[in-house]
């Protein structure tokens, strides 16, 4: 598939070979029983390198898939309350708010008003700011009140958890202090 008429050829230990016409790299690739893959073709002259090409497609995908294990991903979830929610709602909506939170997702409080309601932000606001203060331990608020339309929204992340110190350094720090004061 290479249709260029010369290749500069990197051998499969890293080694430099040098530049040498298609039909001869392909020839130096067989008697290896290799490949010869085509790594920068925009360069000049283009580079090719011999190599395990099923090998090498193998091990890119097992990096990927190592990569797609690894990776966490964070869903937002939603919660709408209106301007003049009553408090048994409030507690109900604020429940789910930190059970999202602890479950690693980010969660989106939504302020929707309806008719006039919309002239009294403030009740609006004061809504969000309750939240924020009940949430406090276990997020930080990733964007601010904004409003778009008739929505007041605010993005909640979850805090980052500090992970356990190290053994034995804790423990030695504080076995020295109970000694030093004996």
């Amino acid at each position: 598939m290479i249709r260029v008429r010369e290749v500069e050829v990197i051998a499969d230990d890293g080694e430099r070979l040098g530049v040498f016409p298609t039909a001869e790299a392909l020839d130096i690739a067989r008697e290896r029983e290799l490949d010869l893959v085509e790594v920068s073709p925009n360069s000049n002259p283009p580079v090719c390198r011999i190599m395990d090409y099923g090998k090498f497609k193998y091990k890119q995908n097992k990096k990927a898939h190592e990569a797609k294990k690894n990776q966490r991903i964070i869903h937002v979830k939603e919660v709408k309350f209106r301007p003049n929610t009553d408090q048994h709602d409030y507690d109900f909506k604020l429940k789910n708010i930190k059970r999202f939170l602890e479950a690693g997702d980010k969660a989106k409080v939504v302020i929707f008003f309806r008719g006039r309601e919309i002239v009294h932000r403030e009740n609006g606001e004061r809504i969000l700011a309750r939240v924020v203060e009940a949430t406090e331990e276990l997020a930080t608020v990733e964007q601010s009140s904004k409003q778009e339309g008739r929505t007041l929204t605010m993005i909640l992340a979850p805090k980052i958890k500090d992970k356990k110190p190290k053994s034995g350094r804790k423990e030695d720090s504080e076995t020295v202090q109970d000694k030093e004061s004996a």
